[in-house]
């Protein structure tokens, strides 16, 4: 982490966490991590056409492209293709109708 990519870098920079307790034994903060659904707030830099498209894609399926782009990654992390969506999509569709 640096300085320019956190705000508060310099305020917690020289702190020692190494002694901080794990969420699960602080019941207030616990309740908190579990009504936000296990969800984590990062910020991150994309590039402005990729926004932009998740941002389109959102607005035209009603949808939030903070969701489209949290399952594009999961679809990464899982090593899950986009032709695997697509087969797995169009086989769900065939068996439905």
């Amino acid at each position: 982490m640096s300085n320019n990519s956190d705000l508060m870098f310099d305020k917690y920079s020289g702190v020692d966490f190494s002694d901080a307790k794990p969420v699960s034994e602080i019941p207030p903060l616990a309740k908190l991590q579990a009504a936000t659904g296990g969800k984590t707030r990062i910020t991150i830099r994309v590039d402005s056409q990729v926004l932009a498209v998740f941002k389109a894609r959102a607005e035209i399926s009603g949808g939030n492209y903070q969701t489209l782009l949290n399952d594009a990654l999961k679809q990464v992390a899982t090593g899950q293709t986009l032709e695997e969506v697509v087969r797995k999509t169009i086989r769900e569709e065939l068996h439905a109708a």
